[in-house]
């Protein structure tokens, strides 16, 4: 890969890591509720489950898609059900009370399952696979998965980071419901594309 091609797929992973989305908008909502150090297990199976995605799909789950489109259909109703009950629990979220262990972030394991059910997901790897890596050989393919990863992680540590700094601020119920509402909107918005399409 030429160093114009690896800026540009850098960019790519960049672009597409760090800007709103399911992934982002949930490490959010879960810095608030949860502060950053709960919510790491979270942010390592994103960028983890992310990364094995981008590399199943660069060595032959793509072409599952075009043999079959059945299954993207399967996909994009699971998606949506999903990222919908996602916003719901958002939307209800509570703080833990001093002393109590309340709700529970996202699990590494729940992280990087979630990737197979998140669009945004789907259209990155997609995408850099498509762009960066088109002949799937392993080589270039590892490439787009080490990039990916080495962008991603920070990216996504970023919007939890954000959270965190507005947990003191949120912890006032008159702030953290409306916050939390907002949050679940805004996820469920993330499906406009998907439903659009």
């Amino acid at each position: 890969m030429t160093s114009d091609l690896l800026l540009a797929l850098w960019l790519y992973a960049l672009v597409s890591s760090i800007t709103p989305g399911p992934n982002n908008l949930m490490l959010l909502a879960s810095g608030v509720n949860f502060g950053f150090w709960r919510t790491v297990p979270h942010i390592l199976g994103i960028t983890l489950g992310h990364s094995f995605m981008v590399f199943v799909i660069g060595i032959g789950l793509a072409g599952a898609f075009q043999r079959w489109p059945v299954l993207q259909t399967v996909l994009t109703v699971v998606s949506v059900a999903y990222l919908l009950w996602l916003a719901w629990k958002i939307a209800h979220a509570t703080p833990p009370e001093p002393g109590e262990a309340g709700g529970k972030p996202l699990t590494p394991l729940q992280a990087a399952a979630f990737q197979w059910v998140n669009p945004k997901a789907w259209t990155m790897a997609l995408g850099a696979i498509t762009l960066y890596a088109p002949g799937t050989d392993l080589r270039s393919v590892l490439l787009v998965v080490v990039v990916f990863a080495s962008t991603n992680l920070p990216s996504v540590s970023l919007w939890a980071g954000m959270g965190t700094a507005l947990r003191r601020v949120l912890r006032d119920p008159r702030w953290l419901k409306p916050f939390n509402w907002t949050m679940a909107l805004l996820l469920v918005a993330t499906l406009w594309p998907v439903l659009r399409g």
